[in-house]
């Protein structure tokens, strides 16, 4: 069976995040992903949480290294406590010209930093819940205080779980090294992907740390174009297609292209952003790469095209909500199929 998970606009406004997230969890989802973006994904996930009772709510993902690893695991302690242990702490780096420029933090190798990043939570965490004195001591970062006042306490939920955003080779081993869970991007999300490359790197970096594959959870966040009839899947094909065009003008999302053959594109791609000319960029992907990257179907038919796709490879995917709720209860059956199909 697979864990599915909703899916949030970032351009969500957080008044509507109650209701989003209960309707998330009327229609049977097994949870939601929170994305930073527009809003503090803490926020976002707190107003999630709160409003529902056994809905699983993932930051998809926040932005580890504007914030210190104190100030996270504060906020995600409060966040397992409120809802009873269902946050999962989705965490990612972000690149070079966003750190420097959007958010003015130095910026640094980042898969030496997010090691170290995941180990002081840990640090922290145990600190707290095991009254062991804080003694973390790294390149990066350094904690060795804390005092009683400031210390709240064992709690009786676990530890969040720790998921990673990656895409490429590295962060991928970091996740099978030291995460729970790594959360792929839309980009880089197909079976081949996943096969090739996204599992083989989850591997060796789970064997360098002496761990099993198997404790790694993968949550394959890749689009699906879907719908009540065939227009309505053309119609997202389209959408998905232009929004697919916008992210293969960064080179960091060309791993996909480069796995398929279709490196031309990218580089294409991001001579015309980089000189502005978005509109010459249609048509640029075509019918064929979207059948390669885009699992696309009715909703009478997308459970089995998903099971085919990911079955074996993920343990969690995230499925959209209609934009229209009258046809939330035919999305409920397939979100039903997929929680309880064999994940093979």
């Amino acid at each position: 069976m697979f864990q599915v998970y909703a899916v949030t606009d970032a351009r969500m406004v957080l008044r509507e995040m109650p209701g989003h997230a209960q309707r998330a969890e009327r229609m049977g989802y097994s949870g939601l992903t929170v994305p930073e973006a527009l809003h503090d994904g803490f926020l976002m996930a707190l107003l999630a949480l709160e409003h529902t009772r056994e809905l699983r709510v993932a930051t998809s993902v926040v932005l580890a290294f504007p914030r210190s690893p104190m100030s996270v695991a504060y906020a995600a302690r409060d966040l397992q406590d409120l809802s009873h242990g269902r946050l999962e702490l989705g965490l990612g780096t972000q690149v070079k010209a966003n750190m420097e420029g959007r958010f003015s933090v130095k910026w640094k190798p980042p898969i030496p930093r997010m090691r170290e990043y995941i180990s002081a939570l840990r640090a922290i965490w145990d600190s707290w819940q095991n009254g062991s004195p804080l003694r973390f001591e790294g390149e990066h970062y350094r904690f060795t205080r804390m005092q009683p006042f400031f210390n709240p306490g064992p709690t009786d939920q676990p530890s969040p779980l720790i998921f990673l955003g990656g895409v490429g080779p590295r962060m991928t081993q970091l996740a099978g090294e030291m995460a729970d869970g790594l959360m792929t991007h839309p980009t880089n999300t197909s079976p081949r992907y996943l096969r090739e490359l996204t599992l083989p790197n989850v591997e060796a970096g789970a064997k360098r740390a002496g761990r099993s594959p198997a404790e790694l959870r993968l949550m394959a966040g890749g689009f699906v174009a879907t719908g009540p009839t065939p227009d309505a899947v053309g119609a997202e094909r389209e959408r998905i297609r232009e929004y697919l065009t916008f992210l293969y003008s960064t080179p960091q999302y060309w791993s996909s292209l480069e796995l398929y053959g279709w490196a031309e594109l990218g580089r294409r791609l991001h001579q015309l952003a980089r000189e502005g000319r978005w509109e010459e960029m249609g048509g640029a992907i075509t019918d064929e790469m979207l059948d390669q990257l885009v699992p696309s179907g009715p909703y009478e038919e997308i459970a089995g095209i998903l099971s085919d796709w990911y079955g074996g490879l993920a343990s969690s995917i995230t499925f959209p909500m209609p934009d229209d709720p009258k046809y939330d209860p035919q999305a409920s059956a397939v979100i039903r199929a997929l929680r309880s199909a064999a994940n093979r």
